[in-house]
């Protein structure tokens, strides 16, 4: 094969859609498919027909609404598959009908109602699998290839194009049962199924397996084209870069269409066909979560487009590409993370940033860190929930940075259990995996403010635009580490339990750890929302001329740290991990550096030029009305302290934020920035 042909046949891609089964009345999981389809550009989608619910009480009500509305929007396959009980030879729909003519003569009903909107019927999903089609009762495969070598001659006369149901697992010998039985003379396609590593352990490549089928294609004579009718990669172990990887691999096989599976994962509260979670594997097949969050795949297929993806070379794994130790960043993409990151690899350092990218935004952190600082940086996409995985990529780390995390309150009271696996259960991996080691490497973990509660117990008092605690001492100083713990919220609960058992495994284990309870961090490389990342939310709402909600009066006073200020914070912490090992640190702007809501919002209203719209929501559970860190501990543990007022760190985040999202930098912000060249004593940092 010459150059030219073997990048042509690299370039072309299969015709690709997806797979999605509904069942009857699921009107708003339709609703929701075709949605996501059209976001991620898709055209082709594959779905099941059931003869069993089509002679239920609402099933043909059901279809006569399901197929013309997906064919208003997309290409439908429809699968038909399961044998109404009633008529089966025993009551199961996986079971042969009785009278194996039935079939034919359900097809030739559904065709005269809805064959105008399809071209082709796939007749029975994974024939050769015994939860699909129970072949113990038909072993010689007769009574199949009587039901469907039938309604294949009977829709071919019908003028439509017969594919045959996907082999799972793909099986020559079956297929050349299928020839010797005579079904074979009537198909247009053949479809074969492909779960790597999931299903099909045993796994030769898409290479080889498409090879084996067209052999005996070839050697029949068949001009039947080859389908993947079925392929995907469940995320049960939480590992999303495997599944885009079994994606982009299954667009490199030779066949003329593959269907992915499928849009969203299953609901727990449904069982499969086999039964409720007897396989936990079958529920997480999807590019999108139960709870409609996207994962990895969707996120970057939906952004890039399909043909882009094989370009990212930026989302990688290269943990085995050297021997050389590392400071491993776990949450490294995103925007704490990355700012660490360049420090470490400005000063020569090899970095390893561990990141599952499932926020918005952080894989163009991670292609900045990529593009800029190659040479040094290791990337390793993977989930914090795995501990095998994290345990793999600690092996080489000489310092410990651990920020992967579930960072939002908001959606902490969405989905709970989500929370805790990644902060609380994502601590233990870390920890035990450190523990592992003969040679325990340092770590420093950021904890948060909300360890603390609401406050409720303090006394606030009103003043102009912002709130002063009564209290002298705290209105002078801030919340010290002496404050009683009070865990609000599961994101509190969370965060806290891994706030203590970083300090205990330190306790307990002599092993060097040290907590960092955070404030409020903001700075250039981060893409706040409403939930987290304020201080940059409100600047990029008033960048691009938008409203901003306000939860609360928008008094709530905030100490902010800019965030190269909390890198030098995080360096010395390393530095003297022998005095701050086993304790916890309030870390944040301290009194200097407080600001409310509005306060901000008005400063940055100044550098966009004009005041920004507000509106005004309910306070929000666990929300305190004045949070200000006393730093003093950590500061004469170190010698740290903020570097940066909050006139100047905010005027370089916005700055930046105009710069990346390609806007003028208003000339507002020329003097400010002058400012902030002027020199200032340094500390001596790592």
């Amino acid at each position: 094969m010459s150059k030219d042909i073997a990048k042509s046949k690299e370039a072309t891609l299969p015709i690709v859609g997806l797979v999605e089964w509904f069942r009857p009345g699921e009107y708003e999981h339709v609703k929701q498919t075709l949605a996501d389809l059209k976001e991620l550009g898709v055209t082709e989608l594959r779905t099941g027909v059931s003869w069993a619910d089509y002679y239920s009480p609402e099933g043909k009500g059901w279809y006569d609404w399901l197929i013309p509305t997906l064919a208003k929007e997309v290409n439908v396959l429809p699968c038909f598959l399961y044998t109404p009980p009633s008529i089966a030879e025993r009551p199961r729909t996986s079971s042969p009908p009785k009278d194996k003519k039935a079939y034919a003569d359900f097809l030739d009903v559904f065709i005269a109602d809805h064959g105008k909107h399809f071209e082709w019927v796939e007749l029975w999903n994974e024939p050769n699998n015994t939860v699909e089609y129970d072949f113990t009762h038909d072993y010689g495969w007769h009574k199949f290839a009587e039901m469907v070598g039938g309604a294949a001659h009977w829709c071919q006369k019908l003028g439509k194009k017969t594919l045959l149901g996907g082999m799972s697992p793909v099986d020559p010998n079956w297929l050349q049962t299928m020839f010797d039985r005579g079904v074979m003379q009537y198909i247009d396609a053949v479809g074969i199924h492909g779960f790597p590593h999931v299903f099909d352990q045993m796994w030769d490549g898409w290479e080889d397996t498409i090879n084996s089928v067209r052999e005996v294609l070839d050697r029949n004579g068949s001009k039947a084209e080859l389908w993947i009718t079925e392929a995907g990669f469940s995320t049960w172990q939480h590992d999303e870069y495997k599944q885009l990887e079994e994606f982009k691999l299954a667009l490199q096989a030779d066949a003329s269409r593959l269907y992915w599976y499928g849009v969203k994962d299953l609901d727990a509260s449904l069982p499969t066909v086999a039964g409720f979670h007897l396989d936990d594997r079958e529920y997480y097949f999807g590019l999108k979560r139960a709870d409609g969050t996207s994962k990895l795949l969707f996120r970057l297929w939906a952004k890039h487009g399909i043909e882009k993806l094989r370009e990212l070379s930026y989302i990688k794994r290269t943990v085995d590409a050297s021997q050389e130790p590392y400071a491993l960043i776990t949450g490294g993409a995103g925007f704490v993370g990355t700012n660490l990151a360049k420090r470490l690899l400005e000063q020569g350092k090899r970095v390893m940033v561990f990141d599952s990218l499932s926020r918005d935004g952080v894989e163009q952190n991670l292609q900045w860190l990529h593009d800029t600082y190659g040479d040094r940086l290791e990337v390793y996409v993977g989930d914090i929930r795995d501990l095998q995985t994290v345990r793999h990529v600690m092996k080489r780390a000489e310092q410990v940075f651990h920020f992967a995390a579930q960072v939002a309150v908001t959606t902490s009271l969405d989905l709970p259990i989500n929370d805790f696996e990644i902060n609380a259960r994502g601590i233990i991996n870390v920890l035990e995996a450190i523990r592992e080691q003969d040679n325990p490497p340092p770590l420093v973990f950021t904890s948060t403010n909300k360890v603390y509660g609401g406050l409720e117990d303090l006394k606030f008092i009103s003043n102009g635009s912002r709130y002063y605690p009564a209290e002298a001492e705290i209105k002078k100083y801030g919340i010290s580490e002496a404050r009683h713990l009070d865990f609000h919220s599961p994101y509190g609960c969370s965060k806290g339990a891994a706030d203590q058992y970083v300090i205990d495994y330190a306790r307990t284990y002599n092993l060097p750890m040290a907590v960092f309870r955070m404030s409020c961090i903001y700075g250039p490389h981060q893409y706040g929302n409403e939930d987290q990342g304020w201080v940059a939310h409100f600047a990029i709402r008033a960048i691009e001329g938008e409203q901003v909600n306000i939860y609360g009066d928008g008094k709530q006073v905030r100490d902010i740290l800019f965030v190269e200020d909390l890198v030098d914070a995080f360096l010395l912490a390393q530095q003297h991990m022998d005095q701050v090992s086993g304790q916890a640190f309030n870390i944040g702007g301290g009194p200097e550096n407080t600001v409310s809501l509005l306060e901000l919002l008005k400063t940055i209203g100044r550098y966009r030029g004009e005041e920004i719209p507000l509106k005004f929501g309910e306070w929000r559970p666990g929300d305190q009305h004045y949070y200000v860190s006393d730093t003093r501990k950590f500061q004469k543990a170190t010698g740290w302290y903020p570097k940066h007022n909050v006139q100047e760190g905010v005027a370089k985040l916005y700055q930046w934020l105009c710069e990346n999202r390609g806007y003028k930098v208003p000339m507002t912000l020329t003097a400010t920035l002058k400012n902030d060249e002027e020199p200032v004593k340094k500390v001596a940092v790592a």
